[in-house]
């Protein structure tokens, strides 16, 4: 009979809410914890996604002219200007600090991404002293 009495005063007061309250509180804060971690865990996994999404978007290859190099050989550098067709930039210009050929060469395909031996059938040499003229 006690029993039902307290069923009873809690039932009037609402409590049987009430007292459910703190469980629902405590499953909310132990799930959103553990939805949390493995968010937290899984961004490594993200960030590869993201790098390989960026690395697969390339601008479409440039159709590249001509490759004109100027020595400077007192400053010791080379100056080279590059013509394309088919890009916004129609002249891009580049400052090396050498003026050995095979240095600038490479130096220009690692720039560009050409091979080598394009590159070299591109290239017209000059001097500084033969442009002053």
């Amino acid at each position: 009979m006690a029993r039902l009495r307290w069923k009873h005063v809690l039932h009037s007061l609402g409590l049987e809410f009430w007292l459910l309250l703190p469980l629902l509180g405590l499953g909310f804060w132990f799930t959103s914890g553990a939805l949390t971690d493995r968010v937290l865990h899984r961004s490594n996994e993200t960030t590869l996604y993201i790098e390989g999404v960026r690395k697969s978007s390339k601008q479409p290859p440039r159709t590249i002219q001509s490759i004109i190099i100027v020595t400077h050989p007192q400053q010791r550098t080379s100056t080279v200007m590059v013509k394309t067709v088919n890009s916004a930039l129609t002249t891009l210009l580049f400052e090396f600090p050498t003026t050995e050929r095979d240095h600038i060469e490479a130096a220009i395909s690692h720039e560009l991404g050409l091979p080598r031996d394009r590159v070299q059938a591109l290239v017209q040499y000059q001097s500084e002293h033969r442009q002053k003229e």
